[in-house]
């Protein structure tokens, strides 16, 4: 199933992979935002909507030296988050986000795909979870 034309096929593999195993009730408990929550980007200032937690960073090291440069924790949550206004995803540590302050929708190819209804500041996933 494809979600938005020609977008890159990481976004695809990973909108996949969402789909089929959404980690939401398995969520480590110290996170401090939820799949589908709207969020700020403290550093770089954009906007997106929270995909997926990992407990801790689970990129390589070359990844983490390469473009991890302000050196987050790797022992605490990082985020998947679809970034608004674009077709990207990025992988962000936890200390870099903040509850995004306009309570607003976010624009981006992938939402209507993944999630079924904005509601105080989260979509709803459209997948049921048991």
């Amino acid at each position: 199933m494809k979600f938005f034309g020609n977008t890159d096929m990481r976004m695809q593999s990973y909108i996949n992979h969402f789909m089929l195993f959404q980690t939401a009730p398995d969520m480590p408990r110290q996170a401090k935002f939820t799949i589908g929550q709207v969020v700020h980007h403290l550093k770089f200032s954009y906007r997106g909507v929270i995909l997926d937690v990992d407990a801790e960073f689970q990129g390589t090291d070359e990844w983490y030296e390469k473009m991890a440069r302000s050196r987050p924790p790797k022992n605490s949550p990082w985020y998947h988050v679809l970034v608004e206004n674009s077709a990207n995803m990025t992988y962000v540590a936890e200390r870099h986000l903040e509850v995004d302050k306009r309570n607003g929708p976010v624009e981006h190819p992938a939402l209507e795909a993944l999630f079924h209804e904005f509601r105080d500041g989260i979509y709803i996933s459209n997948r049921s979870i048991n």
